[in-house]
This record gives C-alpha cells, sequence and structure tokens, in this order.
C-alpha cells in the first residue's frame, strides 16, 4: 500500500512515540497534584504549552489543551456566540468548511442565531470584499479555516484580520491543516482563536490546542475542575501534549524542508499523470495551495468506484474529509466551488503527501492511479 492520505492523519514520528512511552513509564502523576509526582508531570504540560504557544506567536495563557481540533472549534465557535450574545446574533463563515464548523453552524442556527455562509470562487478562495459587504453591528463572529481540508487551498487570513481589527466580531481560524505548513503569527494576522490538531503533522490522536486571546470571553462547555484555567476541565493529558509538543518542534525545524518536500512530490504525481496521458482536471489554483494537498476531477469516472479501485491497486487516498469517508455524499467543499451540477462533486479525488512518501513511492502511486483512471473510463 502507498499512503497518500495525510490529510486524513499522519503516522506518528518514531521520536514522539519514543518519548510518550518513555512518560508512560516513568511519569505518571496528576498535572493538578501539589506534590512531587504532580509537579514532575505539570512540568511536562508546562514545555508543551510554552512551545505550542510560542510558535503561532501567543502567550503561553492563551493556550487551552482539548482533545483535538473538533473540540477546539466547539469551545472556539460555540463558547465565544453564547458568550458574546448580548452584542449581537451574526455569525459569518464559509460555505467550504470543515464539518466540524458546518455542523456547529447549524446547531447555532437552531439556537437563534444568524449565520451567513460565504460563497467561494472556482479558485477556492472566499472574496473579502463579500466578508465586507456581509458584516454589521450585529456580527460578533467571524470563522473562516486557514487552508481547506479538501483543496488545500489558503484563504486571505491576513486580509480578514486587518479588516476585522476595528470590528467587534472576533475572529476564529481553523488551522488544522496549515499549522504546520504555514507561517502563524496570531498578533500580526489579527487572529482571536485559532485550532489545531497533533494528528495531522505526526502527533499522537486525540490533542490539540485551542489559542484563545486574552481578551476574548468564552463559555465554557464542560464542567468539573479547575484544570486549563476552567475553560476545559478535567485531567490533563500531559503525556499527549508532550507528545504534540515534540511533532510541532519537529515540524517546525523542518518546517522549510517539508514544504520543498512535500510540494516536489505533488509535482511529480501530476507530472506523471500528464506523461501518462490520463485526463483530469485540479480542483483549486494550485499556487493558493499548501503543499500537501491536492484534489483532482477524472472526467467519466465516479467517486465510490474510484477509491474502491484505488484500494485494490494499493493507494489509500480520499474523497474529501476523514469525517465523511465512509459517506459518499458529493463534496459540499467542491459543490461551492462548482456548483451541486458540476460532475466535479462526484468524481474527485483528493491526494494528500506527508511522511510516509518519497519519490519512488509517489511516482508509483501515480502509475497506479493512471492504470485504474485509465481502465475505468475506456
Amino acid at each position: 500500500m502507498i499512503y497518500l492520505d495525510h490529510a486524513a492523519t499522519t503516522p506518528v514520528h518514531r521520536e514522539v512515540l519514543d518519548t510518550m512511552y518513555s512518560l508512560e513509564k516513568e511519569v505518571f502523576g496528576n498535572p493538578s497534584s501539589i506534590h512531587a509526582y504532580g509537579r514532575k508531570s505539570n512540568y511536562y504540560l508546562d514545555e508543551a504549552r510554552r512551545f505550542l504557544a510560542d510558535s503561532i506567536y501567543a502567550d503561553e495563557r492563551e493556550i487551552i489543551f482539548t482533545s483535538g481540533g473538533t473540540e477546539a472549534n466547539n469551545l472556539a465557535v460555540i463558547g465565544t456566540a453564547i458568550e458574546n450574545e448580548y452584542n449581537g446574533n451574526h455569525i459569518i463563515t464559509t460555505a467550504q468548511e470543515h464539518h466540524a464548523i458546518i455542523h456547529i453552524m447549524q446547531y447555532l442556527q437552531k439556537r437563534g442565531f444568524h449565520v451567513t455562509y460565504l460563497p467561494v470562487n472556482q479558485s477556492g478562495q472566499i472574496d473579502v470584499y463579500d466578508l465586507e459587504r456581509t458584516l454589521t453591528d450585529q456580527t460578533i463572529l467571524v470563522s473562516i479555516m486557514t487552508a481547506n481540508n479538501e483543496t488545500g487551498i489558503i484563504q486571505p487570513i491576513k486580509d480578514i484580520g486587518e479588516l476585522l481589527k476595528d470590528h467587534q466580531a472576533y475572529f476564529h481560524t481553523d488551522a488544522v491543516q496549515a499549522y504546520s505548513m504555514l507561517d502563524l503569527n496570531v498578533k500580526e494576522m489579527g487572529i482571536d482563536l485559532l485550532t489545531t490538531s497533533g494528528h495531522k503533522l505526526n502527533g499522537p490522536k486525540g490533542i490539540g490546542f485551542l489559542y484563545k486571546a486574552d481578551h476574548v470571553p468564552i463559555q465554557q462547555m464542560q464542567y468539573g475542575g479547575l484544570q486549563e484555567r476552567t475553560r476545559r476541565p478535567g485531567t490533563e493529558n500531559f503525556i499527549g501534549a508532550y507528545g504534540f509538543y515534540v511533532a510541532a518542534k519537529l515540524a517546525m525545524e523542518n518546517k522549510q524542508v517539508n514544504v520543498e518536500t512535500y510540494r516536489s512530490y505533488k509535482n511529480l504525481f501530476l507530472s506523471t499523470l500528464r506523461e501518462e496521458e490520463v485526463e483530469f482536471d485540479i480542483n483549486g489554483d494550485l499556487d493558493l495551495a499548501i503543499p500537501t494537498i491536492v484534489n483532482i476531477s477524472f472526467p467519466g469516472t465516479s467517486v465510490d468506484v474510484l477509491l474502491t479501485n484505488l484500494d485494490l491497486a494499493g493507494v489509500a487516498a480520499s474523497s474529501g474529509s476523514a469525517c465523511t469517508a465512509g459517506s459518499l455524499e458529493p463534496s459540499h467543499v467542491l459543490k461551492a466551488m462548482f456548483s451541486f451540477r458540476s460532475d466535479r462533486v462526484n468524481n474527485s479525488i483528493r491526494f494528500s503527501f506527508g511522511s510516509a512518501n518519497t519519490e519512488e513511492n509517489v511516482k508509483e502511486a501515480a502509475l497506479r492511479v493512471a492504470r485504474v483512471v485509465k481502465k475505468l473510463v475506456n
């Protein structure tokens, strides 16, 4: 099998595994306990928090550990909306957000909030002017992902932050796909809330963080102890947090090399398909995408048959978000870009590159994809 689904999850780095295993064996205290065992565990939690805060130019007080991106998104969006409802009930997002945002917005609509879903163009980006003309004095939150999980297209985050600088609305961005690929400075970019997940950058599953700027009031979503400054109660997963830290540290230290390597894999994959004379279209503007993701439409095919045959051919890919991989409903992201009438919503595959790849297996994967596509369209 050749793994081309790194946007869904990534293999855990060996150094991360070794570090976490060592901690599991040797450090077991509750980080909230005041005795030596607890203080030792808390040391690792604090070290992780400091580094992850520094990685986005935040203060460590502004980092809230969660079980991953979905929980972080729930706390950020629902918590901010409910806590600031007295200032208005209008929220703005986009039609191509991850389901962890789309379903949150649907829940908030049932609670009486008004949600505007901004369109995206065929390049995969919003028009900041659309956001500007949609803002009202009732808008309390804008949630726009940094890079799309299906197409990899990067949104104009800094321009959005600048637009919102003098507006009451808080700015949240889901940076789960972008965190290890792009330089993110929450202060310079005007970001008030940002979410990440450890398993997207060769870290463990079950850990993520929410950056919440000190000035942003949020309603806590869970109740219990005083952990995470009461914003996320429960015994801290310090081993997961430390594993996330080790993975993030490796990713940040090797970011430029990774960016160049994964971009070269993507280019090699596409050039091989062209050499094999496969008919395809790229969904979104390649120049606007993060290096790890490409979303490809194969005319004359269907996504369910494609995925089945790719799996049989030994290529692991996806039709989109891993959260809906078991569902073959047309992609809402591609619907937003091309309309529900477009064939692309039913014949497109996401390929995503990462640490499980080499030039050799990327080229071999492209050859296998070419054989499958040719068989299906002939």
